[in-house]
């Protein structure tokens, strides 16, 4: 393969050199047999394509249902006047993508976490320093700082010189950790694995640090190449037809916007490129599985169908291991690509014009192949590969010609590609989605609602039976208010009748209502978690409304694991494996690390999970319980289950101290009911200012104070108020 990175600045300059080069040579036997591994791939296509047309018929229903519109297959009768379509579908299928999106990414974090395995391997779970010390001198007189460790700068002006700087108020925990973390990277410090015999002594814990930078890593990555976008077209497709497909992640070159000071004072614009992993989305249109697998772990290849116009087609010779000379020759032979049947009912108007006529069909390939074939076409194997072996290959073929044959990069060997069902089926590779388990729901509802406003017409308008021979001939049959018919003389009975035929419509509606109600139990999505107008029976109070929503949300979790199985977890173990293999980074991201998808704990376990935490910190309250449970671990859980990052609300042991005291002495000053004075000191000990006596109150000339109680005359015998 030619790999020299050249670039053509336009066709005029391809072309020329092209015809230049071209002239009449003989296919000697590597083109051959390039030819006969392009015609195997194509074959294997062929394959996939034809096993898919079952497929292409439920996502095409599925698509019109969602869409609102008829089928261009589907005819009306000549008495049909009404073709409305009721999109209950896009509603269903809208809110089933929300919740999705609810899940994945409502929450702040993405649902992909990474830890340490519970035995670590080839990594210490635990470490210390093996003769103890912080740099910082203690109490304690048998532990001393190691000889190779320099004594850091004491943070705060406390104590006197050759007393140990002992640290004093106001030194916190994150203080000395930033001390400590400076001075042992600077003392390069030694640490021994295992737990720490000396609780003095600093200790911490490789293999968790690597778990969390790992983690941090991929969901920056993933903010940072767009994956979020990518991942939302993906799950819409599932809701709608079952599958989402999620491609990658692949090497990328991102280019980050940097501004810098030279010399001069003057600020310069310096992009910085750096190469990061990103996903795509991939049309299920466009992927072609191995019809005997059921799942993508069962595929022995995959085809992926691009269509390019010429100038996508030409970059392809930018990129590495494209071969250049096939480049040119497809080019040259001319655009190849033919719009397939479902491409055609997916155009929502009537064109039947094929407008890809001026571009390329190219497939992408990725699956085993014969090493014999591999090494004939010119991919250079190791040794020990037998020609009977079998390795993984990855080709990209247009107009009969090999663009790219490489061995599969990836390491492990893998397929680059994640298949999700929304309702997985277990005998078939694509799932089941929302749109066909309806779809009957959906037609009889639309049948229902054509033949009430069919009804609705007829019943509403009326029909006039009119005898003509008992009207004066030449008579305008126009009806409007005052209208004066003339009769023939001597005719008897009524000549004009009106006829009003009977109203259906509340019948029909009667049955659409009913399958509306069957669409929820279908799809597993009640009209009343959407947002549906009318509040009835339960729905009137909250508790009524939770209970039913909380049921509403059985079904939707097991949407959820299946995307834990088939999407986040693989896409988790992709990016782990792609940063082992390609990260040139500094973080320490080495360990025995496992990926954990936490979709399902994002929807199922929180909230059960904060509402434990949170009975368990009450019960450590208990003054006999206290000592033995780590509130502070407790209270940073609980803020993780509530989607609070502990670090920023939390204080750390000494400054949680600290604010006790301070809080301590503000309820001491309370505690009488009366306010600190201006320096925080208690009122006098007799209530007035510098503990003088307070003024005795002024009794008034009746001794009562100015009361009215007990002031008048006593009732006598007989007055209204005596009770003698």
């Amino acid at each position: 393969m030619n790999e020299e990175y050249e670039e053509y600045g336009t066709a005029d300059e391809i072309y020329f050199s092209d015809e230049e080069t071209a002239g009449g040579y003989e296919l000697d036997l590597e083109e051959d047999v390039r030819n006969r591994f392009v015609g195997l791939v194509e074959d294997r296509y062929a394959q996939a394509e034809q096993a898919r047309d079952f497929d292409e018929k439920r996502w095409l229903t599925a698509y019109h249902n969602f869409r609102g519109i008829y089928a261009k297959n589907i005819r009306f009768r000549e008495s049909e006047k009404s073709k409305v379509f009721v999109k209950v579908t896009k509603t269903k299928v809208l809110a089933a993508f929300g919740q999705l999106i609810d899940v994945i990414f409502g929450t702040g974090e993405f649902p992909i976490g990474v830890r340490e395995t519970r035995l670590p391997e080839g990594i210490a779970k635990y470490q210390h320093m093996e003769q103890g010390g912080t740099g910082i001198e203690t109490s304690a007189p048998e532990y001393k700082p190691p000889e190779t460790m320099e004594k850091p700068k004491n943070p705060y002006d406390v104590g006197y010189e050759g007393d140990g700087q002992v640290l004093g108020p106001g030194a916190t925990l994150t203080a000395v950790k930033d001390v400590l973390s400076e001075a042992i990277e600077e003392a390069n410090v030694e640490f021994a694995d295992g737990a720490s015999p000396n609780p003095q002594a600093l200790e911490r814990s490789p293999a968790k640090e690597a778990a969390r930078n790992m983690q941090t890593l991929i969901h920056d990555q993933i903010e940072e190449s767009g994956g979020s976008s990518e991942l939302r077209n993906a799950l819409l497709e599932s809701a709608l037809f079952g599958t989402g497909i999620v491609k990658g992640p692949f090497n990328y070159n991102k280019t980050l916007s940097r501004w810098v000071t030279n010399e001069d004072g003057e600020r310069e614009y310096e992009p910085l490129n750096v190469r990061v992993p990103r996903i795509e989305f991939v049309s299920i249109w466009d992927f072609f599985p191995d019809p005997s697998a059921t799942s993508i772990d069962d595929c022995e290849y995959v085809v992926h169908r691009h269509r390019m116009n010429k100038s996508q087609l030409r970059a392809l010779s930018k990129m590495p291991f494209f071969n250049k000379d096939a480049i040119r020759d497809c080019l040259q032979m001319g655009p190849n690509y033919t719009e397939k049947d479902y491409e055609h009912e997916l155009k929502d108007d009537q064109r039947t014009e094929d407008y890809g006529s001026g571009q390329f069909e190219v497939l992408e390939y990725w699956g085993i192949m014969d090493a014999e074939y591999a090494r004939e076409v010119g991919m250079e194997l190791p040794d020990e590969v037998d020609d009977l072996d079998e390795v993984q290959v990855n080709a990209w073929i247009s107009n009969g010609k090999l663009l790219r044959g490489v061995v599969n990069p990836f390491t492990p060997y893998r397929l680059p590609y994640n298949a999700f069902p929304y309702e997985r089926n277990p005998y078939s590779f694509f799932g089941i989605g929302v749109a066909e388990n309806m779809d009957d729901s959906q037609q009889i509802m639309n049948g229902h609602a054509r033949m009430a406003i069919d009804n609705l017409a007829l019943a509403g308008s009326l029909v006039f039976d009119v005898d003509e021979s008992a009207l004066v001939g030449g008579q305008s049959m126009d009806i409007y208010p005052g209208k004066v018919f003339r009769r023939q003389a001597g005719m008897p009975g009524q000549a004009i009748h009106g006829l009003k035929f009977p109203n259906t419509s509340q019948e029909n509606m009667m049955m659409f209502d009913k399958f509306r109600q069957l669409a929820d139990e279908q799809t597993g999505i009640p009209s009343y978690s959407h947002g549906q107008t009318g509040v009835q029976s339960m729905t009137r109070t909250a508790s009524g409304m939770s209970m039913l929503l909380g049921a509403a949300s059985l079904n939707i979790k097991t949407v959820i694991k299946n995307i834990d199985d088939f999407l986040l977890k693989p896409l988790g173990e992709a990016y782990y494996q792609w940063n082992m293999q390609f990260f040139e980074g500094e973080l320490d991201i080495q360990g025995d690390l496992e990926v954990r998808a936490m979709g399902t704990n994002s929807l199922m376990q929180k909230e059960v999970r904060s509402q434990r935490l949170t009975m368990f910190l009450q019960t450590a309250q208990n003054p006999a319980v206290a000592p033995f449970v780590k509130i502070s671990k407790i209270v940073s859980e609980l803020a993780y289950s509530l989607d609070l990052d502990p670090d920023e609300i939390l204080n750390d042991p000494e400054e949680a101290a600290m604010m006790a005291q301070i809080i301590g002495a503000q309820n001491a000053g309370q505690g009488n009911g009366e306010p600190l004075g201006a320096a925080g000191e208690q009122p006098g000990a007799m209530g007035g200012p510098e503990g003088a006596p307070p003024q005795p109150m002024d009794a008034g000339a009746t001794g009562t104070g100015g009361g009215t109680i007990g002031t008048g005359s006593v009732p006598q015998a007989g007055e209204s108020e005596f009770t003698g």
